[in-house]
């Protein structure tokens, strides 16, 4: 009986060196997946917030930005490229369009192998609100 015991031993030593690196890449590769969904919902939150931001009237593109990266703080994003377009908003701006990049190689959580030198692009526009002087005669 003991013997039947030492080499189903070494049988498990086979199987787990067969097993645990399909387990692990199946573990690592999960986390990676997350890590960028995590990463495309809060670019596509940071354009609609900073957009939102950037309607109303006396907003500036430094406060669009502010707020497009207030989002992107809260999942630890590295190196985002937020772009406000146009650069200068003024009462007679019609639309505000942000738009954010977020390079994947620089925040995956574990090695970038499936989304190696890929990046997240979002882009959003909406229209200003304005407000107009009027009268009624």
């Amino acid at each position: 009986m003991r013997k039947q015991q030492r080499s189903r031993l070494g049988a498990v030593t086979v199987e787990f060196a067969l097993c645990a690196p399909i387990l692990f890449l199946f573990v690592f590769a999960s986390l990676e997946f997350s890590r960028v969904n995590s990463l495309r919902q809060s670019a596509e939150n940071a354009v609609y917030e900073g957009c939102r931001r950037g309607i109303v009237p006396g907003a500036t593109a430094a406060d669009v930005s502010a707020e497009a990266q207030l989002v992107l703080d809260s999942v630890f994003t590295q190196n985002p490229v937020i772009v406000v377009t146009p650069a200068v908003i003024t009462a007679d701006t019609a639309d505000i369009t942000v738009d954010i990049t977020i390079p994947l190689d620089d925040n995956a959580w574990v090695i970038p192998y499936f989304f190696a030198g890929r990046d997240i692009t979002s882009s959003l526009t909406l229209a200003r609100e304005r407000a107009l002087n009027s009268s009624v005669n």
